[in-house]
């Protein structure tokens, strides 16, 4: 029988590039169900890339060398839900704190216009220690950048300030049930 060997976790090149694919997958999924079933039109924005050096060996074996962001992205995620413009960025985290150098600023400015403009904006945590996501709206993410001096937000905070997005079959990652309740909801008279 043989054993798996033992693997040197010191490597230098560990790929952090695909951090976050997961979530990044099950939103995506979700999105199609949306799409699929006519409830919602929501997508993936690209990332905005200027190619600058292609190797051209034929046409169809064309090998991007060299490129560029463009512009700074804004978020991840936009599209229409009844009505409303909808606007989210989707973040993962291993820890039990949410690194607040993992959004940016112009991505914050971004998710605060949504909202002046009359749009939907929040953001969707995941937690993969505590295999736990969130919808944070923007406006208590707002407060706590105001409210709060530290560089990470804390699980705690998103327990009593956010909305736990429960996990289904299909859509994966309901978050428009979320939204429905906070932006949709009749009240008894109407």
């Amino acid at each position: 029988m043989k054993y798996p060997t033992r693997i040197n976790r010191t490597d230098k090149n560990i790929s952090y590039s695909n951090r976050g694919m997961t979530l990044e997958n099950e939103l995506n999924e979700t999105n199609s169900f949306y799409l699929i079933n006519n409830i919602a039109v929501i997508h993936k924005k690209p990332t905005p890339i200027t190619i600058t050096k292609v190797d051209y060996p034929s046409r169809i074996e064309a090998v991007i060398k060299e490129g560029y962001f463009k512009t700074p992205s804004t978020t991840d995620y936009n599209g229409i839900y009844k009505g409303k413009y909808i606007d989210f960025e989707a973040k993962e985290t291993k820890s039990n704190i949410f690194p607040l150098s993992n959004i940016h600023s112009h991505q914050i400015e971004h998710l605060k216009k949504i909202i002046e403009h009359g749009g939907i904006s929040f953001l969707i945590v995941r937690f993969t220690s505590k295999n736990k996501t969130f919808l944070l709206e923007t406006k208590n993410f707002i407060k706590f950048l105001n409210e709060e001096k530290r560089k990470s937000i804390p699980y705690d905070f998103f327990l009593e300030n956010a909305y736990q997005i429960k996990d289904k079959y299909n859509p994966r990652i309901d978050y428009l049930e979320i939204i429905d309740n906070l932006y949709f909801k009749k009240s008894k008279g109407e």
